[in-house]
C-alpha cells in the first residue's frame, strides 16, 4: 500500500447491512492490526450512518484484543443518540464474534462560535529535511532487522522527523517529537469525512514510540513491547488544502506501571490547529 487511494479504499468499509460492515487489513510492519488502521475503519463505519451535513469532533477508542491480519473485522454500529445539534454512535469491531476495539464518537453540524488555539511550535520545514525512506537507504545496513524492516515498509504517507537522533547513542532523549507527515498522491476528491478518518489513521504513528524516548538509554523498538491501550482524538479544524505536510507536535506526559501516556497535536503548514490526540500505551521491557 504506498498511495492515498489505496488507503482510502482500505478505510472504506464493506456494508453488510444498515449497522454492520466489515472491513480487511494491510500490515504496518507489526504482526498485529495496527491501530490507526481499525481506528479509521471504525469512524467510516459510524460515518456512514449519520446526517452528511454532521462531521465528527470527538472519538474515543479502547484497544481490546490484538487483532488477526489474516481475518475479516466486522464493525457493529449502535445508534445512541441523534440530537438537535449532535449525533453520538458506538461501534464495536469484531472477529470470531470476539470483540477486539470499540469505539465511542460524536458529530455535531457546523455553529459559528468563539476562536482560539495554541500556536504551532517552530520547526525546520519538510523540505529541508530526511524522510523515513531516506533513513532506510542510508542506514539499513546498519539498523536492526526489526527497525529496518520497520522503516522500509511501503507506506501511503510519508513521515519527515524534525530531529533524527541516532539509535546507537545510549541517551536518554527528550520526552518530545516533531514530526511531518503527508499522504502520498492524494486523490482530487476527498469529502471531509474521508479527511478526518485519513488523520485518524495517521494519528497512531509515532505517538506511543515517542513515550519510549525519555528512557532511550535503556529502552529501544527491540526491548519494548508496546501496544496501543486507549486513543483519544478531538477534531477542531478543516485544512484549506488536504495535499501539504502535516504537523504532528507529541509530548510525554506520564510513563508508569508499564504504561505511557501520550498528547499530539496536529497542524496544518499554516499553523491551524486540526486535531488534538491524546494516547495511552503499553510500554512494557522484554527481559531476556
Amino acid at each position: 500500500m504506498k498511495t492515498t487511494k489505496e488507503l482510502i479504499d482500505l478505510i472504506q468499509l464493506k456494508q453488510i447491512d444498515k449497522l454492520h460492515f466489515e472491513g480487511n487489513s494491510i500490515t504496518v510492519g507489526s504482526p498485529n492490526v495496527y491501530g490507526g488502521q481499525a481506528l479509521a475503519q471504525a469512524l467510516n463505519a459510524a460515518c456512514r450512518t449519520v446526517p452528511d451535513d454532521r462531521h465528527c469532533h470527538s472519538a474515543h477508542a479502547y484497544f481490546i484484543l490484538p487483532g488477526n491480519l489474516e481475518k475479516p473485522i466486522h464493525y457493529r454500529v449502535q445508534l445512541v443518540r441523534d440530537g438537535g445539534s449532535f449525533t453520538t454512535r458506538y461501534v464495536t469491531a469484531e472477529q470470531d464474534d470476539i470483540s477486539i476495539f470499540v469505539l465511542a464518537t460524536s458529530f455535531q453540524k457546523h455553529e459559528e462560535g468563539y476562536e482560539f488555539q495554541e500556536s504551532a511550535p517552530e520547526v525546520p520545514q519538510p523540505e529541508d529535511l530526511m524522510s523515513w525512506t531516506d533513513i532506510y537507504e542510508q542506514s539499513k545496513g546498519f539498523l536492526s532487522e526489526r527497525v529496518s524492516n520497520f522503516l522500509g515498509m511501503p507506506r501511503p504517507i510519508s513521515f519527515k522527523p524534525t530531529v533524527i537522533q541516532n539509535p546507537f547513542d545510549k541517551v536518554d532523549l527528550p520526552p518530545k517529537q516533531n514530526i511531518w507527515f503527508k499522504f502520498n498522491e492524494m486523490v482530487s476528491e476527498v469529502s471531509i469525512k474521508q479527511f478526518t478518518q485519513l488523520l485518524a489513521y495517521a494519528s497512531d504513528y509515532n505517538i506511543l514510540m515517542t513515550a519510549i524516548q525519555p528512557h532511550a538509554s535503556v529502552a529501544a523498538f527491540a526491548n519494548t513491547q508496546m501496544a496501543s491501550l486507549d486513543h483519544a482524538m478531538w477534531f477542531h479544524r478543516i485544512p484549506d488544502t488536504f495535499n501539504d505536510w502535516f504537523l504532528y507536535s507529541i509530548e510525554v506526559e506520564s510513563n508508569s506501571n508499564a504504561r505511557g501516556l501520550t498528547m499530539g497535536k496536529i497542524f496544518d503548514r499554516k499553523g491551524k490547529l486540526l486535531a488534538t490526540v491524546a494516547q495511552e500505551g503499553l510500554i512494557r521491557r522484554i527481559e531476556k
